[in-house]
């Protein structure tokens, strides 16, 4: 047999992976194969596959007569957009996508390579975990994956997909990445499956309800965005990386603006309920600002008294931060705190500029939160956007109370440009709440105690709890109508496009974990 007859015959059992038989099964629970999801992942024609012949070398427990080339993972680098991408798919369908030491080494290079290129990585996980046969050499391969995603965390966006499962130790190389996808019904993820806590811990759960894509959109925060299907999962992927620069070098991935800059919406003035306690939705605002109305909004459904996202402004991209006044009145949870600050970091790691929409009455009381460690999760939003060296902008829409208008890129905390709405209130507390401790016992012996809490509270607002004694300060730069905000943000955009701020010099600094 010629060489190129042999190599035509390796290359296609690669291609075929576990075989037809279990291609059927994977395609009839719902999934995509390896090779399959690649092809949608990449600009058709781009992807160029690496190491496709590379076999085990586990020769025992009958592992000697299963060789299959490829050894249950594509690994490879193409193109998204035009731009150079790598990325590598465990495929299930070669023994469960279970990782060796060779299936280990194949997802190294290319994490390697991406590094050294300045390209993003994108992991397709579909896998039983380790591979049981190998022992140590395929615990080592996951110590090198971490290695290489912790040693690539904040220089290259790293996305990880979870296609299908992902236990055990597999779990930390997703959690370190920036963003996982999962994908609804078909994935799950847990350290320690609902076998083993049933044994342990006496607790009935199923595999869903312990790590599938609704419960780690939720409760946990695990997953950053959840996927109908593996088609809606890898166009999310490649939506996202539109928004994100190669690395942390490169510049911004500017588009085309076609959304008129100077844009005005009237229905904005009208956004702020005149009662201080009457809720509205965030995201009008956002979407109204917003280029085009779009918005690609990371972990919708967990702490939703905060919104993170991208969206874009004079076709720039942005992160956004944002209260919700429509759950919880938009307050600072612990869970809030958290989502807050590692989407902060991730963007100012990448150079991404942060808007803030604030209207935020305070950080959350109770003995749960304060109990479950306020004070030290709430410290790591503020000390994320301290210590952000990005372009920075904060538009204050309704309340900016105590220690949360601090945490929420105020002027002091090195923001550059902020503006306050006319319903802005800036204070130390409510005003209710500071009528009852300033003038307690004035009212109590007033002949109409009501009248005169109400005449107080109305003095309050106008001497304290409004953007105008701030701007006099000049921690407020302008107070803005509310309908030329998108246009007031383009302008502060490109006036700070030039930026250049620095921390000093350090190894690293200690953020409150």
């Amino acid at each position: 047999m010629k060489p190129e007859d042999v190599l035509g015959d390796l290359e296609r059992l690669a291609e075929l992976g576990g075989g037809e038989e279990r291609i059927r099964r994977q395609h009839e629970s719902g999934k995509l194969t390896a090779r399959e999801r690649i092809e949608l992942l990449f600009d058709p024609g781009s992807f160029e596959e690496i190491d496709k012949l590379v076999t085990h070398r586990c020769r025992d427990f009958g592992m000697e007569s299963q060789i299959i080339p490829g050894d249950g993972v594509v690994a490879g680098r193409g193109r998204v957009e035009g731009r150079v991408v790598f990325a590598f798919a465990q495929d299930f369908t070669v023994f469960g996508g279970s990782l060796s030491e060779t299936n280990a080494a194949k997802i190294v290079k290319i994490m390697d390579l991406a590094l050294k290129m300045g390209a993003p990585i994108v992991g397709l996980n579909d896998s039983g975990g380790a591979r049981i046969q190998e022992g140590v050499l395929s615990l080592g391969g996951y110590a090198d994956i971490f290695l290489r995603n912790t040693l690539a965390s904040g220089v290259v966006p790293q996305i990880s997909a979870i296609m299908g499962p992902c236990a055990g130790g597999a779990v930390y190389s997703p959690a370190i990445t920036d963003f996982t996808v999962m994908v609804q019904d078909t994935s799950y993820m847990f350290v320690t499956g609902p076998d083993v806590i049933r044994t342990v811990t006496h607790e009935e759960v199923t595999k869903e309800e312990l790590g599938g894509a609704a419960t780690h959109m939720a409760k946990s925060g695990v997953a950053h965005f959840v996927a109908t299907n593996d088609r809606d999962c890898l166009a999310l992927i490649r939506e996202l990386l539109a928004l994100l620069p190669s690395n942390n070098l490169d510049d911004l991935p500017r588009a085309a603006a076609t959304d008129p800059v100077d844009r005005e919406d009237e229905a904005l003035d009208r956004l702020v309920p005149e009662n201080p306690n009457q809720p509205y939705d965030m995201h009008r605002l956002i979407q109204s600002v917003a280029d085009a109305g779009y918005f690609l909004e990371v972990q919708s459904q967990y702490a939703p008294n905060i919104i993170v996202g991208f969206a874009r402004l004079g076709g720039t991209p942005v992160g956004i931060v944002a209260n919700q006044p429509a759950h919880l009145a938009g307050v600072l949870d612990i869970d809030a705190a958290v989502k807050g600050a590692r989407f902060v970091r991730f963007c100012d790691a990448f150079n991404v500029p942060l808007v803030t929409f604030e209207d935020v009455p305070g950080f959350l009381p109770g003995t749960v939160q304060e109990w479950g460690g306020i004070i030290r999760h709430g410290a790591k939003l503020l000390y994320a956007f301290a210590e952000a060296t990005v372009p920075k902008m904060t538009v204050i829409t309704r309340k900016a109370y105590g220690g949360a208008y601090c945490v929420m890129a105020s002027k002091h905390i090195r923001t550059d440009v902020n503006f306050a709405w006319p319903s802005a209130e800036i204070a130390v507390m409510g005003r209710e709440g500071a009528v009852n401790i300033l003038h307690k016992r004035e009212i109590d012996a007033a002949s109409d105690p009501a009248a005169l809490r109400a005449q107080k509270v109305a003095e309050f607002r106008e001497k304290f709890a409004n953007p105008y004694v701030a701007a006099g300060r000049g921690f407020i730069d302008e107070v803005i109508a509310p309908r030329h905000t998108r246009a007031k943000l383009i302008a502060a955009l490109a006036g700070t496009e030039a930026k250049r701020d620095r921390n000093p010099p350090k190894k690293h600094g200690n953020i409150p974990l």
